[in-house]
């Protein structure tokens, strides 16, 4: 895994607060856990200030929330710096791409899905494209192997992807209309590809005449 270290100091923002709306929430949050036990909460509430502050975490919400669950500064620093699920540095406005590059997904075509996020948006993972609109990263397992290659936008997962329908998953995100989320072959879910393989006799399923 690569070293993660903050965004310079030149970008990150001097001063962080949940909007009243997100405050309530995490009050909401913290309240479940016992006293003494709110640090518990730092894994959620990082995750809404995240969301909250563009897809990335500052170092100004880490100090932020550590404040509000009594926590040592370097505690939270400590949870933001080991999870991969927060970007430490700015994303894309209008989407950070995290492709899948584990065994299953490799097997079915994630390099080809990098190669298009290369294109597309940046040679490098963690940059952000010249217009500003999107980013992208190599990831471990997301768990959606049966539906391999994959990729997870913000919360959702693309799944069974192609270079082809990464493209145009590309162009919906830049014209403000994101695709549907879920398999991208017209599969449902996890099912077989084309429909149900076995158990499709309909007389299995009819009721037995009572004796």
């Amino acid at each position: 895994m690569s070293v993660r270290r903050t965004a310079p100091a030149e970008v990150q923002p001097k001063e962080f607060a949940f909007t009243k709306e997100n405050l309530a929430w995490a009050q909401t949050i913290i309240a479940r856990f016992p006293e003494g036990r709110q640090a518990s909460a730092i894994i959620q509430l990082m995750w809404r200030a995240q969301e909250q502050h563009h897809g990335w975490l500052p170092e100004a919400a880490i100090r932020y929330l550590a404040d509000m669950l009594g926590m040592e500064h370097i505690r939270a620093m400590e949870v933001a710096t080991f999870y991969t699920m927060f970007q430490l540095q700015p994303v894309g406005k209008k989407a950070h791409i995290q492709v899948c590059g584990t065994t299953p997904c490799r097997l079915r075509g994630a390099e080809d899905l990098i190669k298009v996020c290369q294109h597309r948006i940046a040679h490098d993972p963690f940059e952000v494209s010249a217009d500003g609109n999107f980013s992208w990263e190599e990831v471990e397992c997301l768990g959606a192997c049966v539906n391999a290659p994959m990729a997870l936008i913000w919360s959702d997962t693309y799944e069974d992807l192609t270079p082809q329908s990464l493209e145009k998953i590309i162009d919906g995100f830049a014209a403000g209309k994101p695709p549907q989320p879920g398999p991208q072959n017209g599969r449902q879910f996890s099912a077989p590809e084309g429909g149900p393989t076995t158990l499709t006799d309909a007389a299995i399923y009819a009721a037995k005449p009572k004796s």
